[in-house]
Formats: C-alpha cells, structure tokens, sequence
C-alpha cells in the first residue's frame, strides 16, 4: 500500500536507532536542561549544577551520559573542564519538543510565532 504514495520514505534501520538513542538521552528532564544551556554557550560543571538545580557530582554524570552519546563535548583548561553542545542542530529538536508541550497543555503560542505550523498531509498549515 505504501509504494502507492509518490514520495513515501521510511528512514533505515540504524539511523533510527541512533536517533531513538539521542532521544532516550534526551528524555531525561536534567539532561534536557543542560542542553539548553549548552546550546546557547559553553559552561563548567558548577555553573550547570547551579543553572539546572542538581549537584554537580549528579550534572558531570548525565554531562558524561550526553558525551557518550555524541552530543556534547569538552574541552579542558588548565585544571577545569568546559561543556558544550556537540553541535546545534538538536536546538530545533529542543524548541519542538518545549513546544509541543506547552501545545498539549492548552497553550497556544501567538499567531505569528513560526514555530507554530501544524501540517496535514505533507501541506502546512498555520493555526
């Protein structure tokens, strides 16, 4: 049925779960903070720790989960060690994510927000 449909695509088996491994990563509320701030510069250990609320011995062991997996990196500076996001295209994730949440609970952005495009059948449409 679905080699009817001009266009139809399903992604390989491998990009998925790399893709389903970068979204089990990100799934935790913490590591979704860090990434956040991550994303908009680099930072140390103590500084994330007090940004996302946690300690820093619990922030440098999900710091060490995000660099296993590829998105974030570190670099190191005399006797300190500095975070960043590995590279930014997960910022567009992020803000779909925050805000399809904010879409579930009710709330709807304003009307001219670009990030508020719902598509049906491949067309967008703005709400």
């Amino acid at each position: 049925m679905h080699e009817t449909i001009d266009g139809f695509d399903m992604p390989g088996a491998d990009q998925v779960e790399r893709a389903a491994g970068a979204l089990r990563m990100l799934s935790d509320p913490t590591r979704l903070k860090l990434m956040w701030a991550l994303l908009q510069g680099e930072s140390s250990v103590n500084h994330l720790a007090e940004l996302v609320d946690a300690s820093p011995s619990a922030v440098s062991q999900h710091l060490a989960k995000l660099r296993l997996s590829g998105l974030v990196r570190s670099r190191r500076d005399g006797t300190f060690v500095y975070y960043h996001a590995a590279d930014t295209h997960v910022r567009q994730l992020l803000e779909q994510a925050l805000f399809h949440a904010d879409h579930a609970r009710g709330e709807h952005p304003r009307e001219d927000d670009p990030h508020h495009v719902h598509e049906i059948a491949g067309a967008p449409l703005r709400n």
